[in-house]
């Protein structure tokens, strides 16, 4: 704890020595935690355990700053924009964006997973069956400030000197009916703050997602897969039409999401918003409107764990729970249920849990 504290205390007087020495640039450079690390991820943002996952070596990687190209503004009045080059386009709808790839997700999967490794991440969970890659924590250490003492002492004392920040990505390949691929990417973030008055221990907390990030990661993958910097730049930053909210409601007794939206627009939603909370989606079928979850429920036994705890516990003592949540349309109106694991309509309290955070996550 005291270590943390020092940690937190010298990243503070770095920064204010360095007032006047703004960052270099606003790069990325991230590096995933090494054997190790001190960090430690709360209870309840640890994902539950897979069986197949893969440990690349990953080093950090600079690149340029994610404001590049904002200057290029096409517009589109559809309800979800698109800007193709080659075989790869860029699909965007709100603050949601994601890639549409003329190539099968077999042949997309190496270089989606050379692609994190080249980013500086190592990879926590890897399954192609699913679709699913996810990174482990990581620091954005462009966030540092780069001032006399970082420069001289950094290298000695690295350890010392952290952003108080993680972020984890999580990627979904997902066939279409047209023999390609959509990839989405979801961020996950955390912050590390003080955990009483007295200031003499820290915690490591929940911070939102950053579509920004999201973006940016999507834009580096179209280079990876053949676009152009200049062209994924000025695809990236072209605006989109405002998505529709979400709202939370009661059917027969029932919680549920509604949306003023079409099926194929609701899907990808969902799918998001179950990537960016981190429910631990094990299997899909989109022809059937479903999503194979599980859930960990909260310990009444035990002290409140806090929101995401209550979703994502990875306590040993409760076993998870399997879920199905369910995306029903009819014309530009769309249903969104949670069923249990024989596919019976739930009206529990973890039922109800699971909607507010789909809902949340959509406003």
């Amino acid at each position: 704890m005291k270590a943390a504290t020092t940690r937190l205390s010298l990243l503070a007087l770095a920064m204010a020595l360095s007032a006047c020495a703004a960052l270099e640039g606003d790069k990325i450079d991230y590096k995933s935690a090494t054997k190790g690390s001190t960090l430690e991820v709360p209870p309840d943002l640890t994902q539950l355990s897979r069986d197949s996952r893969y440990n690349v070596p990953g080093g950090a990687v600079s690149a340029a700053a994610m404001q590049a190209g904002q200057a290029a503004q096409p517009s589109g009045t559809a309800n979800a924009a698109a800007l193709q080059l080659g075989d790869v386009r860029i699909e965007r709808d709100g603050n949601q964006r994601w890639l549409v790839v003329n190539r099968p997700a077999d042949k997309l999967w190496e270089p989606v997973r050379d692609f994190w490794q080249e980013s500086g991440f190592n990879l926590a969970q890897a399954d192609a069956n699913v679709g699913i890659m996810e990174t482990d924590w990581a620091e954005n250490r462009a966030k540092l400030p780069q001032d006399f003492i970082r420069s001289t002492l950094g290298k000695l004392l690295d350890s010392l000197y952290s952003t108080g920040e993680r972020d984890k990505f999580r990627t979904r390949l997902e066939r279409n009916a047209n023999g390609g691929t959509e990839i989405y990417i979801t961020h996950r973030g955390m912050i590390e703050v003080y955990g009483n008055v007295s200031k003499d221990s820290t915690v490591w907390q929940p911070r939102p997602s950053d579509p920004e990030l999201e973006t940016e990661f999507l834009r580096r993958l179209m280079v990876k897969l053949g676009v152009s910097q200049e062209q994924s730049k000025a695809v990236a930053a072209a605006p989109a039409p405002r998505a529709q909210s979400a709202r939370m409601a009661t059917v027969d007794n029932k919680p549920v999401v509604q949306l003023d939206e079409g099926f194929d627009r609701a899907w990808r939603r969902i799918g998001l918003a179950l990537d960016r909370t981190g429910f631990t989606v094990e299997d899909r079928n989109r022809n059937e409107g479903t999503y194979f979850v599980r859930y960990v429920a909260p310990n009444a036994e035990k002290k409140e764990p806090g929101f995401f705890g209550k979703l994502f516990s990875s306590s040993n003592a409760t076993p998870p729970l399997k879920y199905r949540i369910l995306v029903r349309s009819q014309g530009e109106s769309t249903t969104v249920s949670v069923l249990n694991e024989a596919g019976v309509p739930e009206s529990s309290a973890n039922a109800e849990r699971i909607v507010r955070v789909i809902a949340d996550d959509l406003k």
